[in-house]
C-alpha cells in the first residue's frame, strides 16, 4: 500500500496485511485495478477521516481525502485520461464526496450496533479486478472490514452478500433484496472493472507492461555445528510477481528454508531474500532457481568461490612496496640531513672560536 498506509493506526494495518496476501496471490503474468476507501472515527494528525485510492498493478494513480475535497492523480500517465475524458477528475471528485458521506454514516451505524461509544474505529472496503496476459478475467472482489476485520463480502456468482459475524448479518438482510444495485455491481466487477484497467494499462504501458531481469546472486556464511546458511539474492526486477526456490539435485527442497517478502526498491524495481541451511558437503547439490517474465527459462543459480584477482593483489603489494620505498627514503634523507647540519654546524663553532682569540690577542 506504500508510504500512505505507514502513517495509518493498527486498526488500518491489520486490513492492509490482508489486502497484501491478495496482491501476492496475484497471478505471474496479471494486472489488477483495485480500491481501497477507508473512514475512521477520530481522524488525527495526518489521517483525514476519509481517503479513498486507486491503484493499478503496485503503483497508486489518485486519492482523495476529506482534507482536500478533491480527487487527484498520483502518477504522471493517469493524466492521459483528460485528452479523452476532459471531466474526469471532476466525475472522480463527486464520486469520493459522495462515497464519503455514505461511508460516515456506516461508520456510525456500526459504531451503534456494537455498542461502541468511544475510541478509534475504522470501516474499510476493497474491490477490484484482475486481468490475464491470456485475456482471462480474474475474480474481482467488493468487500468490507470493520476495525481491520473481516465484516461483508460480495458473492458476484450468487448476487448475495456473505457476513463474517452476527454483526454483519443485519447488513446482509438489507443488501441482500437490492436485486439493481447487486446485479450492477456484478456487471462492474466483470465488465466495467475490467475496461477501465485495459485503459489504465495502455496509459501507463512504459511502466506497467515493462520487464526488468532479476539479478542472482548466492551468498554463504559459517553456521554452529558445522553447517552453513545459503543465502540467494534476486533484486532488480519487474514486474512483482516472481518465482524463486531452492533445488537439490534438481528437485524444489524445502528443508530448512526461509523466504521474505518481495520488497520494493527506490528504482521501482523489487527484491528477494530466500535462505537454505545446509551440510557445507552438499554445497555442489544446491541451486537457486528463478522463474520471471522476463526470463526465457528459468535461472538456476550457485554457490561460487569469489575468484581470485591476481592483478589486483600485485598491485596491491606494488603499492606497498612504494610506500615503503618512499618512507625509507624519506628517513634516509632526514638523517643525512641532521648530519650535514650537524657537520655544519661544528665548522661554524670552529670558525668562530678562531676569530674571537685572534681578537684578544689583538688587545
Amino acid at each position: 500500500m506504500g508510504v500512505l498506509l505507514l502513517r495509518w493506526p493498527p486498526l488500518i494495518l491489520g486490513a492492509a496485511a490482508h489486502l497484501l496476501l491478495l496482491l501476492d496471490c496475484a497471478g505471474s503474468t496479471s494486472h489488477s485495478l483495485r480500491y481501497f476507501h477507508t473512514a475512521v472515527s477520530e481522524p488525527g494528525q495526518g489521517l483525514p477521516q476519509f481517503i479513498a485510492v486507486g491503484y493499478v498493478d503496485d503503483q497508486q494513480i489518485d486519492q482523495y481525502d476529506s482534507d482536500t475535497k478533491e480527487d487527484l492523480p498520483r502518477v504522471p500517465w493517469i493524466r492521459k485520461v483528460e485528452k479523452e475524458i476532459p471531466q474526469y477528475w471532476k466525475t472522480e471528485t463527486e464520486k469520493r464526496q459522495g462515497s464519503e458521506l455514505v461511508f460516515r454514516v456506516g461508520l456510525q451505524t456500526l459504531r451503534n450496533r456494537y455498542n461502541q461509544s468511544g475510541g478509534i474505529h475504522t470501516l474499510q472496503r476493497m474491490s477490484g479486478c484482475e486481468l490475464r496476459s491470456d485475456g482471462r478475467k480474474g475474480g474481482g472482489y467488493w468487500q468490507y472490514s470493520y476495525d481491520g476485520r473481516d465484516f461483508i463480502a460480495f458473492d458476484k456468482e450468487t448476487h448475495t452478500w456473505t457476513a463474517a459475524d452476527t454483526g454483519a448479518q443485519a447488513t446482509k438482510r438489507k443488501w441482500d433484496p437490492d436485486n439493481a444495485r447487486n446485479e450492477y455491481l456484478k456487471a462492474y466487477l466483470e465488465e466495467e472493472c475490467i475496461e477501465w484497467l485495459q485503459r489504465y494499462l495502455e496509459y501507463g504501458k512504459e511502466t506497467l507492461l515493462r520487464t526488468e531481469a532479476p539479478v542472482v546472486k548466492v551468498t554463504r556464511k559459517a553456521d554452529y555445528d558445522g553447517l552453513e546458511t545459503l543465502v540467494c539474492q534476486v533484486h532488480g526486477f519487474y514486474p512483482k510477481e516472481i518465482e524463486a526456490n531452492w533445488v537439490k539435485d534438481g528437485e524444489v527442497w524445502q528443508e530448512g528454508t526461509l523466504r521474505g517478502l518481495v520488497a520494493p526498491n527506490s528504482d521501482g524495481t523489487y527484491y528477494l531474500l530466500l535462505s537454505v541451511q545446509i551440510d557445507p558437503e552438499e554445497r555442489e547439490r544446491f541451486r537457486c532457481r528463478v522463474e520471471h517474465d522476463s526470463l526465457e527459462k528459468p535461472l538456476d543459480v550457485a554457490w561460487e568461490k569469489e575468484p581470485v584477482n591476481l592483478w589486483l593483489i600485485l598491485g596491491a603489494i606494488l603499492g606497498v612496496v612504494v610506500l615503503l620505498v618512499a618512507v625509507i627514503s624519506g628517513i634516509i634523507f632526514f638523517i643525512r640531513r641532521k648530519q650535514s647540519e650537524k657537520s655544519a654546524y661544528k665548522a661554524a663553532s670552529t670558525s668562530d672560536q678562531g676569530s674571537d682569540s685572534s681578537a684578544r690577542v689583538g688587545v
